[in-house]
């Protein structure tokens, strides 16, 4: 081989070396963010229960301040 292609065969080499370190970093990262999966999954059911428990609370209480304002307009006019 001619120093001109050796040179270029190192230089190819370099490269796809780089892509190799750039694809397990991508993969590296994507493995971190997998593992985190299925506590999100846990958290996400736990804030979907937590919601059904609020939204009942808060619709009693919106009915409990509608029906106190109307106790208290009909006792400021009497």
């Amino acid at each position: 081989m001619s120093d001109i292609d050796t040179n270029h065969v190192g230089v190819l080499l370099e490269q796809i070396a780089s892509q190799n370190q750039a694809v397990l970093e991508a993969v590296g990262d994507m493995q971190l963010k997998v593992a985190l999966l299925p506590t999100m999954q846990q958290d996400i059911a736990e804030l979907k229960q937590d919601i059904k428990t609020i939204k009942p609370a808060v619709t009693a209480t919106n009915r409990d301040v509608v029906g106190h304002e109307h106790r208290i307009s009909r006792l400021e006019a009497a």
